[in-house]
């Protein structure tokens, strides 16, 4: 064994849905930093051309390829217009997908447009990028999906209905698509980071009363930067991980140990 290449991904192809900023883009850096080939996609083509960039910086071997691609994960929620998409990705060793949406509000407040929207996003995109890319992957022997799930699927609080039912679903599909495609060598794990200072965050960020409750609720009593959740994306993907499946990795500061509790004076 050698143990010194585990996290090496040099010769493998991953695509990051989502790569434009935030989480996705720190992922697509450390996959690239490792030897990946990395294709970033996203509709926002500008941010992907510049995470593309960003990562192919971070490459230390010669020749490897990383690129950005134009893709609205709205616009590939039927399985044909996804098959025609991920059809001209090219083989793929890895899957991660980082995109996501949350609306909050109570659930008296709750639309059916918002109830579609944050489905359509954090669980029925997942379905059709895993059907349409995974079965090559299972051709070829093997593959890792990686999906951003969140430490919402295990705690919630007030405005948070949909986004944690989401997330808790993305798990279970996670964790049956690894029973169903486990015997042919394809991996699939969640990681479910805390919070995140992120684009999705900015509601929060915005409320310094908020942004600082948020910030003590945890062990690290900090929030985590987008950079800090890469190592486990990378993780999941390379070698180090390969009798890991059906897991949800937590990358949240300690906060789901702590349960954000007041500590008391004893």
């Amino acid at each position: 064994m050698g143990y010194a290449d585990l996290f090496r991904l040099d010769g493998r192809r991953v695509a990051v849905v989502g790569g434009a900023s935030g989480i996705g883009r720190e992922a697509a850096r450390a996959l690239a930093a490792h030897g990946a080939e990395v294709l970033v996609a996203d509709r926002d083509s500008q941010g992907a051309e510049e995470t593309a960039r960003l990562a192919a910086g971070e490459t230390p071997a010669p020749g490897s390829r990383t690129g950005p691609v134009s893709v609205d994960v709205l616009d590939v929620l039927d399985e044909a217009a996804a098959r025609q998409t991920a059809s001209g990705w090219g083989a793929l060793d890895g899957l991660v997908v980082t995109v996501g949406a949350n609306v909050r509000k109570r659930i008296a407040d709750y639309t059916l447009s918002d109830f579609d929207r944050v489905l359509a996003l954090n669980l029925r995109a997942y379905l059709t990028l895993v059907q349409t890319t995974v079965p090559a992957m299972a051709e070829r022997g093997g593959g890792s999906v990686v999906g951003l799930a969140s430490m919402r699927a295990f705690q919630v609080e007030a405005g948070q209905s949909v986004y944690a039912a989401s997330k808790a679903g993305l798990v279970q599909l996670l964790r049956t698509a690894a029973a169903e495609w486990g015997p042919r060598g394809v991996r699939f794990n969640a990681v479910a980071p805390g919070v995140v200072r992120t684009p999705l965050t900015d509601q929060i960020a915005a409320d310094p009363q908020w942004y600082e409750a948020y910030a003590q609720a945890s062990a690290l009593r900090r929030w985590a930067g987008p950079e800090e959740i890469a190592g486990a994306v990378a993780y999941l993907v390379s070698d180090a991980s390969t009798f890991v499946t059906g897991s949800v990795l937590t990358v949240d500061g300690g906060w789901t140990a702590v349960d954000g509790r007041y500590e008391p004076s004893v």
